[in-house]
């Protein structure tokens, strides 16, 4: 007979799959997202209720962080105490929380460092005043019970908050597929707008974002989102709040006093110290933080002079360092379904509404059942008086004298041992006067109770007086003012610099440097032993320098950065990431929307924009394409008039050709158009190639270099070259036809 197996046979694939969703499950319910009732996480539920526990009230004196650690993590929460702790320290932050839960004693952090705060060990804490919002309810009746994790102790399985802690305090955390981001709100604004919803419940987003203006963080800075965008965001249940720091002129100083939520003031010291260190804010002359404890924080901005910009200093500072910051909204939480949802406003509300509306009907209902029970007891005692002889006379000779009492009297078990529970003092005339007053008072407070449970709107006034009651005890104005400001813009760096001529020397090694001025003799620099000059161009410092590699990549570098012309300069290869087989070839530096002209030995050209040729990148970007073979990238020209201007361009074996600038395409990139014709044979062979090129106009004259001879040409002898783009051009004077380079005469 084979051995029965006590375990379950399951394939593989479908255990991992049943696993993985009971955990995801997990930690989507029981860990990572607030429940829409109370808008608390599992471990800050059971913090705050261990705490109640302890009897840590507001009124109490501060307790041991450890003691509650301790108690939260051996009763109720079976995880480590780090992280048990670091989720008290953070109900305690007023920085990180709009309304903390916990009013903690000692180093609980700092803005700079939230996680700065000393060991459980150091510090003390209590609950705030506002947690008692989340707790007096609790004995009432109105929460349902759940062992805790060994089955030894109760738990509730949520606090009957009569306050939308979910809106007011927000939260966040990351699940399996899904996190959560909810911003906290202003007490006020939301109480004002449950008023609307519970007067019209058919209100919309719009009318509800009448009262609700926007989050509320616990800093003063700004909120510049558009109201647009934050109607968007309540009816979406995501988007994004931009905030901006608070600053203000003090004489010629800037002093900013409110930096956005969660900004560290170090890190934003750290990155405006960085930018003047690097050269960036050269109108900036020093930087101060005088934060103390009347200023929490107060950083001071001194310019060098008072004709700075103000506004654009700080608006290039919104977008470079944390003044400015942008938060993440997602309204992602446990609904009353034990489902999460992402929500919109309206359902935040109106599931909260509903949450409440039902804790306080089971307040009620407990209420009335205690005052029915009592009742019932206050009317077997009346009984009892009305014949206390008798009463007294079962109770001394009976043998049963409870079973005789209910059967003389027709009383209830309760009703009967009630009696017998009663002291012989208790026996007074005066004791029935009292049992007859509180017998009416109950009697008053049964009618009262039935009356709001049996009517909607009473009910309803009862849930709106004690959220009034709640706001008055716990609301303040808003922190966070919301404003119209225009979209911050980082400094173009070239407006920092100088605007002052310069000459950048290109050499074949490819090393650069630049020297002042434009009348720099080139043919008097000295040079690396083995190296020599390549190719120059006139610049400003303000400017783009763009170098072309022989393949057609273009790389550049903003002509101040280079190496001053005393030295030999710096190698391009440690800026830039060069191809082994490519080498640098020529440099122009040119106003971004100066039309150039550019062309390759091939004989193949377009007219692009000098900004075209910039890059970011040090692998640079591809500005003209080069066909394989012997060919190289030929220095660019400047095109002063697309329309009038003519190109001439020269072959290795003579030929020159003239035509008008219009008749080449505008390209960003590319091949270009054929310039000059070459035949396919000799161009293939690189027996004949495009040498170079200009672009002339009718004033101008130009020299065709061959060896050491030259040979002048006007515009009147440039008639008998000029044709077509393409065409094979005409035949130089002979002596003249080894042509090695084009030069404008100046």
């Amino acid at each position: 007979m084979s051995k029965i197996l006590n375990f379950e046979i399951m394939p593989m694939g479908e255990y991992a799959e049943k696993a993985y969703l009971d955990y995801s499950m997990y930690v989507v319910l029981d860990r990572a997202l607030p429940f829409v009732g109370d808008g608390l996480k599992p471990v800050q539920r059971r913090i705050i209720f261990a705490m109640s526990e302890l009897g840590l009230s507001a009124k109490s004196k501060h307790k041991k962080s450890a003691r509650t650690i301790g108690d939260v993590i051996g009763k109720y929460h079976p995880h480590g105490d780090s992280a048990s702790y670091e989720a008290m320290v953070l109900m305690a932050q007023p920085f990180s929380y709009r309304y903390p839960l916990v009013d903690g004693q000692g180093n609980f952090g700092s803005p700079d460092d939230p996680k700065s705060f000393a060991a459980m060990r150091y510090t003390e804490s209590r609950l705030t005043s506002y947690s008692k919002s989340l707790l007096q309810e609790v004995p009432l009746g109105t929460v349902d019970w759940q062992p805790n994790f060994d089955g030894t102790l109760q738990e509730p399985v949520f606090l009957p908050a009569r306050l939308p802690n979910i809106l007011l305090n927000g939260g966040s955390g990351i699940a399996v597929g899904m996190a959560t981001d909810v911003p906290p709100h202003n007490l006020r604004e939301v109480s004002a707008a449950l008023f609307q919803l519970l007067d019209h419940p058919d209100s919309t987003i719009e009318d509800l974002c009448q009262h609700i203006q926007g989050p509320d963080y616990p800093t003063f800075a700004e909120i510049i989102t558009p109201r647009k965008d934050i109607v968007e965001m309540y009816t979406n249940g995501k988007g994004s709040i931009r905030m901006r720091c608070v600053h203000m002129r003090e004489d010629k100083n800037i002093i900013i006093t409110a930096l956005p939520h969660q900004a560290s003031p170090a890190k934003i010291l750290e990155q405006i110290a960085n930018q003047m260190r690097a050269k960036k804010l050269p109108m900036v002359e020093d930087l101060r933080d005088e934060s103390d404890h009347e200023n929490p924080f107060r950083l001071v901005i001194i310019p060098r002079s008072n004709r700075i910009d103000y506004e654009g200093l700080m608006s290039h500072l919104y977008v470079t360092t944390d003044l400015e910051k942008s938060f993440r909204v997602n309204l992602n939480m446990i609904g009353l379904d034990k489902r999460p949802q992402v929500k919109n406003l309206k359902m935040i509300l109106h599931e909260w509404l509903t949450f409440r509306t039902e804790t306080v009907r089971r307040r009620l209902q407990t209420r009335l059942d205690k005052v029915d029970a009592r009742l019932h007891i206050l009317e077997g005692l009346l009984i009892a008086y009305l014949d206390l002889d008798e009463v007294i006379r079962i109770i001394r000779e009976e043998d049963h004298p409870k079973e005789v009492l209910i059967e003389t009297f027709k009383l209830s078990e309760i009703q009967a041992e009630a009696i017998l529970e009663t002291k012989l003092r208790n026996l007074a005339k005066l004791e029935e006067m009292k049992i007859r007053t509180e017998q009416m008072e109950l009697m008053a407070e049964r009618d009262k109770i039935t009356g709001i449970l049996m009517s909607r709107a009473k009910l309803k006034k009862l849930i709106k007086t004690e959220i009034m009651e709640e706001t008055e005890l716990h609301g303040d104005a808003r922190r966070s003012p919301i404003v119209d400001r225009s979209a911050a813009k980082v400094f173009d760096e070239t407006s920092l610099v100088p605007n002052e001529p310069n000459t950048i020397i290109l050499s074949k090694a490819g090393w650069v440097r630049a020297a002042k001025g434009h009348d720099i003799d080139v043919s008097k620099l000295n040079f690396k032993s083995g190296d020599e000059y390549a190719h120059h161009a006139y610049g400003r410092t303000n400017l783009n320098a763009v170098f072309l590699s022989n393949y057609g990549r273009a790389f550049s570098l903003l002509s101040h950065t280079l190496p001053s012309a005393r030295g030999q300069g710096e190698a391009l290869t440690t800026k830039f990431k060069l191809p082994e087989d490519s080498q640098f070839v020529a440099t122009i530096c040119e106003k971004p929307d100066t039309m150039l002209l550019m062309a390759s030995s091939a004989g193949y050209g377009f007219i692009t924009e000098m900004e075209n040729l910039y890059s970011k990148v040090k692998a640079g970007k591809h500005a003209i394409s080069v066909p394989k073979g012997d060919f190289t990238t030929l220095p660019p020209r400047v095109v002063n008039n697309v329309d009038e201007d003519f190109i001439v361009c020269a072959t290795s074996q003579g030929h020159l050709l003239a035509f008008p600038v219009r008749e080449l395409p505008h390209l960003t990139k590319g091949k270009g158009n054929k310039m000059i014709n070459i035949p396919p044979k000799l161009l293939k062979a690189g027996d004949e190639t495009m040498v170079d090129m200009l672009v002339v106009s009718e004033n101008d004259s130009f020299l065709v270099w061959a060896g050491a001879r030259y040979i002048r040409i006007k515009w009147n002898d440039l008639q008998n070259f000029l044709g077509y783009r393409a065409k094979r051009g005409s035949l130089l004077p002979k002596g003249f036809r080894n042509v090695e380079k084009l030069e404008k005469e100046t």
